[in-house]
């Protein structure tokens, strides 16, 4: 009998607790289906891309007085945050041919052709990547109720590709002007009509170079004929990390005095896009590249400063992001004395096979465009890995950037097809060998054979009048896996291209790094 009535009072138990159990449960279903009541996906949608700047164009109002009710500060902000999240939503509708958001920036009827041609692009396989580059507003009206608006947007810069499959159809580039009406639903400024009101080429004429120039395939700074005998550098203590925590302004002028006695005259440095805040620019690195500047200027050495390091999308709906960031960077030193060129992205052709070549080039060639808008004083580069694709983009460029990492025995007739194809003028921007004979590399070239390349090679450069930078000042203690990944014999082999060992002292190598 004690035995059964224990068994109850564990029954009773049990049953309790699975009754708890459910009860909570209960609860906290009808807690999420509260909270989440009106938050469907297209509504955390457009909180996210509140809070998450994906697409920045260069807005500028060119007029925001309305003869009725004046329109306050932060609607003004609202509507402009609404407005290009609208033709953010509308351009990765029509690159995904999914309709996801749309409905938080469109109206009804508003919304109905977007959904149609979204629909036929899917069923023709066509995608349109496509962003806007600039935005000139205007406020036309402003409602009494301050439930409607009016806006025109003129001389819109608008780049688009079109896809059927994987093949390109077109590309374009143009110039429009729009109306457009907005309706205040639900806290959001809806996009009611938008109108299309003229298209007409876009004018891209260039401003020429005045603090450097190239005439007749050869460099001028200040109208000086300039030869360019330069080497790749970073601090030995912060290679690939030139601007992190550790910098040493100290450090980098002894090291700017090391060159000037070896008779080198510029140097090449590195900016990386996330380290330096991709769109939204850390104020602390940029003064830290103007120290860079500002003593390359004192020690009389010209820099080439490579931009987009590690950065890797080029993807159509990013380039906004990436032009914020060449914006604030370029603008900033427009008009600094050191700089000789902009080199828009290292090795850009290595991203050919993972990214596609059209998205890479069409990158490159917009965002020449870009740099050389917010800097007309300085030339303008791309760091090729080799030889074969020098010819790319060579009417963008002020000059052509190849690397060499090849036997020196074919340079000969490498260059010579280079220079067969250019007029402009040829810099060698990357060439070394590594002193990397040791266990991970017993056969490797010792210190003895990288000085005779080097002496090799400079006799090179004399024949063909080369412009070059050398890879580069330093051996190096470590190597980041995101330069050349993580096996062992890779990451030696990068430790050892440099003139000056690790313990500072100079490589037999050193006595040839100018010629």
């Amino acid at each position: 009998m004690i035995g059964w009535n224990r068994n109850i009072y564990r029954s009773l138990i049990f049953l309790s607790f699975i009754g708890v159990i459910a009860l909570m449960l209960f609860g906290i279903g009808q807690t999420l289906s509260y909270l989440n009541t009106g938050a469907d996906r297209t509504s955390m949608l457009h909180l996210a891309l509140k809070k998450d700047e994906v697409y920045l164009p260069k807005v500028k109002w060119e007029d925001t007085l309305n003869p009725g009710r004046p329109i306050e500060k932060q609607t003004l902000q609202d509507i402009e945050q609404d407005y290009l999240n609208s033709w953010y939503i509308r351009n990765t509708a029509y690159q995904t041919n999914t309709i996801e958001g749309i409905d938080d920036y469109y109206t009804k009827s508003a919304r109905k052709n977007i959904i149609k041609l979204v629909q036929a692009n899917s069923q023709k396989d066509i995608a349109v990547h496509s962003t806007t580059i600039n935005h000139n507003i205007e406020l036309d009206f402003y409602s009494a109720d301050g439930q409607l608006v009016v806006l025109s947007d003129k001389n819109v810069q608008e780049y688009q590709r079109v896809y059927k499959g994987e093949k390109l159809l077109s590309e374009s580039k143009i110039q429009s002007d729009y109306q457009i009406l907005l309706m205040l639903e639900d806290g959001f400024w809806r996009i009611r009509h938008i109108v299309k009101e003229e298209t007409y080429p876009l004018d891209t004429k260039e401003q020429g170079n005045t603090f450097a120039k190239v005439l007749n395939g050869k460099i001028y700074i200040n109208d000086n004929e300039y030869q360019i005998k330069g080497i790749n550098y970073y601090p030995q203590q912060t290679p690939w990390n030139m601007f992190g925590d550790e910098f040493d302004r100290n450090v980098i002028a002894k090291d700017f005095d090391i060159m000037n006695k070896a008779g080198l005259n510029t140097i090449r440095i590195f900016v990386p896009y996330e380290a330096f805040g991709k769109a939204k620019i850390d104020t602390a690195k940029l003064d830290k590249l103007k120290q860079v500047l500002d003593e390359a200027e004192t020690k009389n050495l010209k820099v080439v400063v490579t931009l987009f390091d590690f950065y890797g999308d080029y993807s159509v709906i990013d380039w906004t992001l990436t032009h914020r960031h060449a914006e604030q960077i370029v603008s900033a030193f427009a008009n600094h004395k050191a700089i000789l060129a902009w080199d828009i992205k290292n090795e850009p052709n290595l991203d050919f096979e993972s990214r596609g070549k059209e998205n890479v080039l069409a990158w490159l060639k917009e965002m020449i465009q870009q740099v050389k808008q917010y800097d007309p004083n300085h030339l303008v580069t791309i760091g090729w890995s080799n030889t074969e694709s020098v010819h790319l983009l060579q009417n963008e460029v002020d000059m052509i950037s190849f690397h060499y990492y090849n036997d020196i025995d074919q340079f000969n007739a490498d260059y010579l097809e280079v220079n067969f194809q250019n007029k402009k003028p040829i810099v060698l921007q990357e060439f070394g060998l590594p002193s990397s004979r040791g266990f991970w590399n017993p056969l490797g070239p010792s210190e003895k054979k990288q000085a005779a390349y080097h002496k090799q090679f400079q006799e090179v450069i004399k024949q063909n009048n080369l412009h070059y930078l050398s890879w580069t000042l330093y051996d190096f203690e470590e190597v980041p896996e995101g330069v050349v990944g993580k096996l062992p014999w890779r990451k030696h082999k990068q430790k050892h291209f440099g003139f000056i060992d690790r313990k500072g002292k100079k490589k037999a190598a050193f006595e040839f790094i100018a010629k």
